[in-house]
Formats: structure tokens, sequence, C-alpha cells
């Protein structure tokens, strides 16, 4: 709960109640008292009543005085209306006419600005008095008043005012509320409600408490909208809704009723009642028993919040005021005016007014700092940022900034620094301060400004001072992640290299330096470095930064880190490094020279041709797997050199290859038979020659040699008949598996035999099907028309009178004569042949001949 602390400025705000000062749950509503000119009305008068309209207040004061003031409690205007207690002030929507009624039975309606209008004393008070919502734009000007009747008064064409009597008879009337073309009242019976448009009451809300007298304990009014009626009378709320009759039902009854659609009992007794969004803001009157004694004695008043339900109630929130002399007052003594426009609450006493209103985004801010809650309070005033009037988000988060670092949460309280600090450069940098104050330089350093705002250049270095000399790896991790602009490079070089004299093999400075070298543009020191240490950062550096000039005599170096890479690199960039370059560097390391000039002649055969020469020698000695398809691949190979090369060191499949490539195939053959004593290859290499010399000499060398006569046999077939080498085996010989080869031979045999009856079928087949397709073409009709012509005479083929005889001839080639132009017949065994046709057989100029014949 919160509470006015007595003896404080007249605007000071409302400060928790000292029994909730732990409370978790955040107050709805903020109070502070209306200062000023009030302040000094009050302490010399009391206030009796007060009407709220959005641009000023109306108050009235128990002697007879009616004061204008704007919202912050300044007297505008000052009016003496009578000697006794002002009762009520009504004000049109527009704020131009007000209506005043007093204790004495004075009543004056009367414009602000003219004060012309209605004056009239009567001789009974009057407690209440209200203007019609639009009174300044209406030609009626009405208004009522309530005293022992409910009066209407209106002016007629002649300008004059007109009485009406709409009720009396149950008691005086306490409260009138006119809204729309609905007016409700209270008297000693209940509460009415009549309709202005129709002329009609609609309803009576009988008062639920009849032992309470209404004077002391008088029933309030508040209209929720144009029909929602609320209705509070000593403990009871009711909520009233006028709605339409069924046109059906009406018959004699009003075109109205109203529905109580929620009632309730409150712990307290009412004194002011007003809408808020779908709940209700109720000012309590409280007695409370005394503890010493059977009397009772009168508590502070509440304000309460409340949620009306169907059949109840829900409390929001509860205040207690502690509003100034609120020990004597009563329950007719306390009003509740609200204002619709701001969501104000204001709650008149004689000797005070305090005003209520619903807490905002800085208040919510303020009560999360209050309670600690920083998170949120930070959360809370980044999203309502642009509306934050008094709060500082800086400030805020620099308090919960603070609050992590007592706590000792360093990585927290850095991290939020980010987002706190933003852009002040200069917060920033108190806090590096701080922060190296209390030793936690790292914890921060991971957060600080890096982009296009940043710190000065001591800060970082300062920081990296702090991790170069308490841990390499943070200090490496930090030169990897920060730009090298933020920081003076050469600085930390020097810093670095002073640290690399007492650790000179250290990898992790030593990396670092070179990517501050890199950073310095000093790419050939960076590029010594990463190959000292086989860094797998040196290629790219290289790429990056276009580097070969630098490593041209480096390339060993490059090679014995990673051979692949480097060839790669190497053939990649043969327009900066040349092959005759690299040939040079590698010249004293056969073994890297080998594997650069192997994939060059695998990406080209004929780029490194001058090279094929050593190849020969380079393969032979590092890679002989290869050695074979590079003599097969290579045209620029020196064959005499190879086949040296070959026959010093024995390899016999090199020199066989050579030896058929030179053309001395017969001693190839004769090596494959002695040395490698593999009949299969030999076969090989015989079909391969396809010479009948060779195959000759095979027969002759195997003839002595069973195994190699079964092998002879079983793949000889296709190429050589078996007869011959069979005829040559000498009797008696045992050859293995000499059954199974004969079979194969004799398998091989009529497989040729069914391949040639079988292609012997396809082609009968064919040439017959052919045959009957050319007959079927030839057997059709030709057609013959007006547009053809004879080739010889080349005038139409048609007579023009085709009653007369002709003959025409027409060949399967298309070819159309009359039969009297044709030349002398070409004919075979009487058949005649196209001329034409057999002219372009024969060759130029027979068809001239043929003419001529």
């Amino acid at each position: 709960m919160a509470e006015v602390g007595e003896g404080r400025k007249p605007s000071e705000e409302f400060t928790d109640d000292s029994e909730e000062e732990d409370s978790e749950e955040e107050p709805k509503l903020k109070y502070e008292r209306l200062s000023n000119g009030v302040t000094e009305i009050l302490q010399k008068d009391a206030a009796s009543c007060m009407t709220v309209h959005d641009k000023f207040l109306a108050l009235g004061t128990h002697f007879g005085k009616v004061f204008l003031l704007d919202i912050q409690g300044n007297v505008t205007q000052k009016f003496e209306i009578s000697s006794v207690k002002i009762n009520q002030i009504s004000l049109d929507e527009s704020g131009e006419h007000v209506g005043i009624c007093s204790e004495d039975g004075k009543v004056q309606v009367f414009g602000l600005y003219t004060r012309e209008g209605f004056h009239d004393n009567f001789d009974c008070p009057i407690k209440v008095v209200a203007l019609h919502p639009q009174f300044t734009r209406s030609n009626y000007k009405q208004f009522v008043t309530g005293g022992n009747k409910l009066l209407l008064y209106e002016k007629n064409w002649l300008n004059r005012w007109k009485m009406s009597v709409l009720h009396e008879g149950e008691g005086s009337i306490t409260n009138i509320k006119w809204r729309a073309n609905l007016i409700a009242w209270a008297n000693n019976v209940g509460v009415k409600i009549y309709d202005f448009s129709t002329k009609q009451r609609i309803t009576n809300v009988l008062r639920d408490n009849v032992t309470l007298r209404p004077d002391m304990y008088p029933c309030s009014l508040c209209w929720k909208d144009n029909t929602t009626l609320i209705v509070g009378w000593g403990t009871s709320i009711k909520i009233c809704v006028v709605k339409e009759r069924n046109p059906t039902e009406m018959r004699d009854l009003p075109s109205r009723y109203v529905e109580i659609v929620s009632a309730f009992d409150t712990e307290f007794f009412i004194s002011g009642l007003a809408p808020l969004a779908d709940q209700l803001v109720t000012l309590f009157f409280v007695k409370e028993n005394s503890e010493h004694m059977d009397e009772e004695f009168r508590a502070r008043p509440r304000l309460d919040i409340i949620q009306p339900l169907p059949e109840g109630c829900e409390e929001i929130s509860s205040d207690a005021l502690t509003v100034r002399n609120f020990q004597d007052n009563e329950c007719r003594d306390y009003r509740l005016e609200h204002s619709e426009g701001e969501s104000l609450f204001y709650i008149i006493s004689p000797k005070d007014i305090v005003v209520a209103k619903e807490r905002d985004q800085d208040d919510h801010i303020d009560w999360l700092l209050e309670k600690k809650k920083y998170e949120e309070a930070l959360m809370a005033a980044e999203i309502s940022f642009k509306n934050i009037k008094r709060h500082d988000v800086q400030k805020i988060g620099m308090s919960y900034i603070n609050h992590l670092v007592e706590k000792g949460d360093y990585d927290s309280a850095a991290r939020k620094c980010q987002k706190v600090l933003g852009k002040n450069m200069e917060l920033w940098e108190n806090e590096v301060y701080r922060f190296k104050t209390i030793g936690q330089l790292k914890a921060i350093s991971q957060y600080l400004p890096r982009g296009d705002l940043r710190l000065r250049p001591a800060i970082y270095e300062m920081i990296l001072h702090e991790f170069l000399r308490t841990d390499y790896e943070g200090f490496a991790t930090l030169i990897r992640e920060w730009p090298g602009e933020l920081y003076n490079n050469m600085a930390i070089v020097q810093a670095v290299t002073d640290h690399l004299k007492k650790d000179p093999t250290n990898s992790t400075l030593l990396t670092t330096l070179a990517e501050l070298y890199t950073y310095d543009q000093r790419y050939d020191r960076a590029l010594e470095i990463y190959l000292r240490l086989r860094h797998k950062d040196v290629y790219q550096l290289i790429h990056k930064h276009n580097l070969f000039s630098s490593i041209e005599d480096k390339i060993v170096l490059l090679m014995d880190f990673d051979k692949e890479k480097a060839v790669d690199m190497l053939l990649d960039n043969e327009d900066k490094i040349s092959t005759d370059r690299v040939v040079e560097e590698l010249a004293d390391r056969p073994e890297l020279l080998h594997v650069y000039l192997h994939k060059l002649f695998k990406r080209d055969h004929h780029k490194g041709q001058r090279y094929h020469e050593r190849q020969i020698g380079l393969y032979a000695e590092y890679d002989r797997p290869n050695l074979l398809p590079f003599l097969r691949d290579s045209t620029h190979c020196p064959l005499e050199k190879a086949l040296e090369i070959c026959q010093q060191r024995n390899f016999v499949e090199e020199t066989v290859f050579l030896l058929s490539r030179m053309g001395n195939c017969r001693r190839a053959l004769q090596m494959i038979m002695e040395e490698l004593e593999d009949v299969d290859k030999a076969i090989e290499f015989a079909k391969e020659q396809d010479d009948a010399e060779l195959w000759e000499d095979l027969i002759s060398y195997s003839i002595d040699k069973p195994p190699f006569i079964t092998g002879l046999l079983n793949n000889i077939g296709t190429h050589v008949d078996p007869i011959l080498l069979i005829h040559r085996i000498k009797e008696g010989m045992e050859i293995p598996n000499l059954r199974d080869s004969l079979v194969k031979i004799l398998q091989d045999y009529n497989l040729q035999i069914l391949l040639r009856e079988g292609c012997k079928k396809i082609l009968v087949a064919d040439s017959l099907s052919l045959l009957q397709k050319m007959h079927r073409t030839q057997m059709r009709g030709v057609r013959v028309d007006e547009e053809n012509i004879c080739e010889s005479c080349h005038a139409t083929i048609l007579p023009s009178d085709m009653t007369r005889p002709f003959n025409v001839v027409v060949f399967h080639c298309r070819h159309m004569f009359h039969k009297e132009c044709l030349p002398s017949p070409a004919t075979i065994h009487g058949v005649q042949f196209c001329n034409i046709c057999s002219a372009k057989r024969r060759g130029p100029g027979s068809g001239i001949l043929e003419m001529k014949k």
C-alpha cells in the first residue's frame, strides 16, 4: 500500500507503506498532492466538491467560493457564490458553461466567458445540479437541479426559462449524473434513470441497506459509457446496463430497460466510483475497531482497483491514503472525480486533494530499480526508449553493471557494457580503467568497441600488454579478432619481440608475430616465420598477398613443408614462377624435382619436354611404377637414352617396350620369352604386333617347352592356324592339359563356323527383305500431271489435247520421257534403263554420246 507522507511538500509523491516495503507486487497507481494555489485555499477554507474537466478543475469550498484551477492546482479564476457550502459544480462537455448550487438554495448557471445565464434562490438547500452535456450547443439550455424535487430547466422559444418537475416525493435528491440522453439520480429510496429522448423513467434500482442514513452515506454514481451506470451505496456496488426493449414486447412499457449485469458487496463504505477500462476505481471510507476500547475510529481512506465479475469481484490493488485530517472525516466528506482523457483520479477531502494516476513506464522502471531487478528494468527501458523522458537507459544500465561488479559477476558486467554504454566512448574508457583497477581487464576485453566507433589506441594496447604478460593464448586470440587499426602495431610488434628474446621457440608468440607483420604489410617477414613454423596458413598468405617473388628462393622449404600443395601452387602460377626457375631451385633435391616434373607431365605432356630426358633417370630412381606410363605417353623422350638406362637397371618390361617401339620386335619377344618366361605376355605382344614372323619365332621358341605349347594352344586359335603348331609337336612329348587345349581349339573352331553361318543367314534375310521392299516400292503408281516435263524435250509430259493418243515412259527413278523422245534404248536382256541415270554412272559426257547415238 502507498501513502501520502505527513509534513511533506504538497507536490511530494507517495512512497511505499512501511508494512509493504518488501512486497514484490508492483503498485498500479501513483499519487501526489494537488499543490500550489490549492494549498493556500485549503489552509483557510475546506473543499466541499470538485468537478474535473480535461482543461481545468473547478473547486467548491465550505465558505461558498468556487475556484477554477489549472491541472497543477494554480488558481485562474475565483467566484464568490455564497456564504455557505457549495454542494455541487457541474460543467458541460465543452467546459464553457458551469452550474453551481449551494446549501442556502442558490443555483447559478452561466458561461465562463459571458456570465449570462440562470440565477435563482430556492427556499431549500439544493444538493446537486447537472447541465446537459451539450449545454453550450443546445438551443434549449437544459439543466436539472436536485433538492426535494428533481427539476428540469430549459429555455422556451421566447428565451425564457421554463421549469418542469421530473420527480418528487421520495425524499432529498443527493446525486445526479447526466450522460447523453440519460439522467440518473439518487434519493432516499433508490436510483432512477430518466430517458430524456422519450421523456420516460425507465428503471428504479432500490437501495439495499436502508439502515444507513442517506445524508451520511450518500450514493455514488458514475457513467462508464453512454449506457452503463455504476451505482455504489453503502457497501453495495451494482453495474447497470441500459438496453433497448424488443418492440414486440413493449406494449405500454418504456422503449428501454435496465439489466443489472453485476452486483457485489464490499468490505468498506463507498465514497466514490470511477471507471478504469473494464475495471473499477473505488474510494472507500474505513472504520475499524480500536484495539484498546470498543469504540470505532476512522482509518485512512482506501483507493482500490477491482475487477467486477458476474457474481462478485476481484481485488487488483489496494492503497491506504494518508490524507490530511483523515481522522476527522466522515464518509460524506470524500469524493472521487476522474478525468477520462488521461485516467486521472482526484480524491477530494476537506483539507486535502490527492491526484492518483496510472503508473507509466518510468514508474515501472523506478520500481524495478528499487527492487534491484536491473535486468528487467534495462529491458523495459530499451523497449520504451523513445518514450522515456526522466530515465536514461545508460543510467539504469550503469546501476545494473555496478550491481554485477559488486556481486563479482565480472563477465556478465562486461557483457552488459556492450549494450549499456553503446557509443559513449567516455563511459567505455572509464569502465575499462575500473576493470583494470579490479584486475579484470580480461573480462571486458572481448566486448570493447571495434567497429566504426573506437576507443583510443592506448586502451587496446593496455589490454594487449596485460594479456601478453599473463596469457599468450589469450593475446593471440585478441590479435586475430581485433582489427590491426585499433592499436599501434609497431609497439605491439616490439613487445612481442622482447618476449621472444626470453622464449625464442614459442610457437604461439611466433605465429602472432607473423600475423602482426601481415597487418603491417611486411609479408616477407611473416612468410619467413610461417615457413619456419611449417604453418598451414603459409600458402594462403602467398596467394592472398601475391608473394611469389618472395618465395623464389624458398621453394625447397615449401616443398619440404607440403610437397603436394607446393607443387600445385607452383604449377598454378607458372606465369609468376617459371618452370625453369623451379627446376633450377630443385636441382640439388632430385626427389623433390621428380615430384614437380611428374605433376607437370601429368598436366601437360609437352610443357616440360626439355626435361623428359632427365625425367627418365628420376623415374628410374624414385618412381619406377610410373616409368613405363611415362615412356608410353612421352613423345619427346630419347629412346636410346631410355633403353640405356633401363638395360643398366635391368628393367625388362621397360626394355621390351622400348625395343618394340624402336622396331626390334624379335629381340623384345625374345626377352619376354627368355627373361620373363611369360607365354601369355609373349602371345599378347605377338597379337599387338600382328606379324607372322613373330608368331613363327614364338612357335619355334615354344616347341620344346610343353607349358608354352599349352599356352599357345589356348590362345593362338584366332590368329594362327593351330594345325601348324600341332604338326610341329614332337611325337611322345607330354603336354600339360593337352586334351583341354584341343577341346578349346575345337570349340573355337565350331564357334567360328557358327558365327559364319549366323552371319550368312542374317545377310540372306536382309537381302530378301530389302529386295521385297524395293519391289513394293517399284510397284507403286507414279503421279503424272501437267507440271511434269519430258527430260529430253523439256515440254509438258501430257499433251494439251487429252483425246489424242500419246505414250509416256516413266522410270523408277522418276525421270519421264515422251516415247518418241527416248534416245536409243539402253537395254540389258530386253530391260530398258533411264539414259540419264545410266550416263551418271558411266561418267561425264556419256549422256551426250548416248544422245548422239
